[in-house]
């Protein structure tokens, strides 16, 4: 998709944050950036519209090539957000904590966006540290439908030139009841065996597209959320997919991917599936 690198502009230095890395993105893949702002009182228009333009001037100083454009949107902010979102290659948001805890939190607006925009949605806290093991990480499950996923990873790697950590990680299945047939005693060597098995025949031909991308991969007996937190840690970028049914305040954004978004120390792109 040839669409605009969008970035949704606030007024907290999350949005700076996350305006400077939108500006890197767009550069690098040769994208056009577009700078977006919903007011949120009209009595503010004049100020919104300042910060608007002096956003685009900083990104414009910064990158001389970039075609930069900026747009004050009326409308709620997640509506304007999701409708600028139609025609972009991916949004991107700051993660604007709330409740005393920015560490911690995301903003309810960058949250609605990861669990419902049709385009992938990068999520940038202020507070990462650098990339002291510049990689990217990915998330899978291990299963067909997560092409999405590993395209946005694979691309995101040889983009930056660098390598990809592929982690998978796994628990034993619970009891469903009557009617489903589960085994009495697991084998772990040999249940870990199998995952491992998965992953690999759902990489071989990601690895043969993409031979300069180097790989490795976790399957580790652990809860997903906990893994992928620990492996953002002075990590250049975390993919993850958008599951979950499309019900309840989160919408179709799972508990790992929320829990991801929420807590991750590297930026975190959520690529619908």
């Amino acid at each position: 998709m040839n669409g605009p690198v969008v970035v949704g502009i606030d007024v907290a230095e999350p949005g700076r944050a996350a305006v400077d890395w939108a500006a890197d993105e767009a550069a690098l893949r040769g994208l056009p950036l577009r700078l977006v702002r919903a007011p949120e009182l009209p009595s503010g228009r004049e100020e919104d519209a300042a910060l608007l333009a002096v956003e685009r001037a900083r990104v414009t100083q910064e990158h001389p090539e970039l075609p930069v454009t900026a747009d004050l949107v009326d409308g709620k902010a997640r509506e304007v957000l999701a409708g600028a979102a139609a025609d972009a290659t991916l949004l991107v948001l700051g993660a604007r904590g709330s409740g005393g805890f920015p560490a911690l939190l995301l903003g309810s607006t960058a949250l609605h966006a990861a669990a419902h925009a049709p385009s992938p949605v990068a999520v940038v806290r202020p507070t990462a540290a650098a990339a002291d093991d510049p990689a990217v990480v990915v998330g899978i499950q291990g299963a067909e439908h997560e092409e999405p996923v590993l395209a946005h990873a694979f691309q995101a790697a040889r983009r930056h030139g660098i390598p990809l950590f592929v982690v998978h990680a796994w628990t034993y299945p619970l009891f469903m009841g009557p009617g489903h047939e589960v085994p009495v005693v697991y084998e772990g060597a040999h249940v870990e065996e199998e995952h491992r098995r998965a992953v690999a025949e759902v990489l071989a031909g990601w690895r043969e597209r993409f031979p300069e991308v180097s790989v490795t991969t976790s399957v580790t007996r652990s809860h997903a959320a906990r893994e992928l937190v620990a492996a953002s840690a002075g990590r250049r970028l975390l993919v993850v997919g958008r599951h979950g049914r499309p019900r309840g305040p989160i919408g179709r954004l799972g508990s790992t991917s929320q829990a991801v978004v929420q807590h991750a120390e590297c930026p975190v792109v959520v690529v619908p599936v």
